[in-house]
């Protein structure tokens, strides 16, 4: 009977201890808490990012921003992490050697971060992620545009506008009666809509090369910007394309100015949408009065002012300071700065010019 009760004893004792340090905790999830700011829990979360992010073919890379629950099963000397966290848009584009851990927080786009969850396996010799989410739809609808058919904003050193772009260069040095070639200096403002294929609405100027139009047919390598006696021009263009009717771009070119735009916004350094590409061949449209080019002083520099999201990027000043008993959720991997877009004054509204006769309309495309 003594034997009996020590047994019994025993195995109460084995099953209390399982209840309250064992694999499964009391919201029936596996796995007990642990720090969220442990290394190892960072060093899972990092895996799981990577694995994430290897199969994304399009966008940007998602890059942590605070890790929030942290749980782990361990077996001999394999570890089984189950984790979730949130992450934020990067700057750095899908498909891109870049690791996320070298990235910055995108500044644009959505300022709610993206919640996701993993389960990464750990031991002395590897670390596997076995499963990772992260709930994107959430994110992707908040960046859609308010109504079909409606402009969208696209980033100034998006891929996207190079073709655009290079064919709005192209048709202003085909009408231009200066004697050299231009190239394409800072993208002011762009939008793309959607129509009978896609409609991109620009704003660039452009700087003057050392080629001679009478020795060069089309902005090549050995076309570099003047230093001496600098010459912008800025321009608005509308450019309509349907690559999958293998059609050359539309180029309808606005008004131009000759000075250079204000600096607004910085361009990522060594980027040009005339990189690797092909220029398009000479537009056939009858060519329009082309402006006269003058040598016009330098616009003053300026740098977008940023607001800070003070509501989701506040540091904790040590772990400490975190009043959950795990550290959770812990410090923000980086301080995300969003930039806040401001809405255009009345004053601005009243400056924009009315439409001149004869230009492209919308409703060009519907006939």
């Amino acid at each position: 009977m003594m034997s009996s009760g020590v047994g019994l004893f025993v195995a109460a004792l084995l099953c209390f201890c399982s209840s309250a340090f064992g694999q499964t905790d009391v919201d029936g999830q596996r796995g007990v808490l642990v720090f969220c700011d442990d290394p190892s829990v960072q060093k899972a979360v990092t895996s799981a990012l990577h694995e994430f992010n290897s199969k994304l073919t399009v966008g940007q890379k998602l890059a942590l921003f605070e890790i929030t629950v942290a749980k782990k099963t361990e077996d001999v000397s394999d570890s089984m992490y189950y984790l979730e966290f949130t992450s934020r848009r990067s700057d750095c584009p899908a498909g891109g050697s870049k690791n996320w851990t070298d990235c910055d927080y995108l500044p644009t786009g959505a300022l709610a971060a993206i919640s996701c969850n993993s389960t990464v396996h750990m031991n002395e010799k590897e670390t596997v992620t076995k499963e990772v989410y992260c709930n994107m739809d959430d994110y992707i609808s908040s960046e859609k545009a308010k109504c079909l058919g409606c402009p969208v904003e696209m980033a100034e050193n998006s891929e996207d506008l190079k073709v655009p772009l290079l064919a709005s260069v192209s048709k202003f040095n085909s009408i231009s009666n200066s004697t050299h070639l231009y190239t394409l200096n800072r993208v002011g403002h762009a939008t793309r809509q959607v129509v009978a294929g896609f409609r991109y609405k620009l704003r660039f100027d452009m700087r003057k090369t050392t080629c001679a139009k009478a020795e060069h047919k089309d902005l090549n390598d050995l076309c570099v910007p003047v230093v001496d006696n600098e010459e912008f021009v800025n321009c608005n263009a509308t450019v309509d394309m349907a690559p999958w009717r293998l059609e050359q771009p539309v180029v309808f070119l606005g008004e131009c100015e000759n000075k250079a735009l204000p600096v607004s916004r910085r361009r990522p350094p060594g980027w040009s949408p005339l990189r690797n590409l092909e220029p398009p061949p000479s537009p056939s449209s009858p060519p329009q009065s082309p402006p006269s080019i003058q040598s016009p002083s330098k616009a003053p520099a300026k740098e977008e002012s940023s607001e800070e999201d003070t509501t989701a990027s506040k540091l904790s000043a040590s772990p400490n300071a975190n009043k959950h008993p795990f550290h959770c959720p812990s410090s923000p991997w980086k301080q995300f700065k969003p930039v806040q877009s401001v809405a255009p004054s009345d004053a601005a509204k009243a400056s924009q010019k009315p439409p001149v006769e004869g230009d492209f309309s919308d409703t060009d495309l519907l006939s």
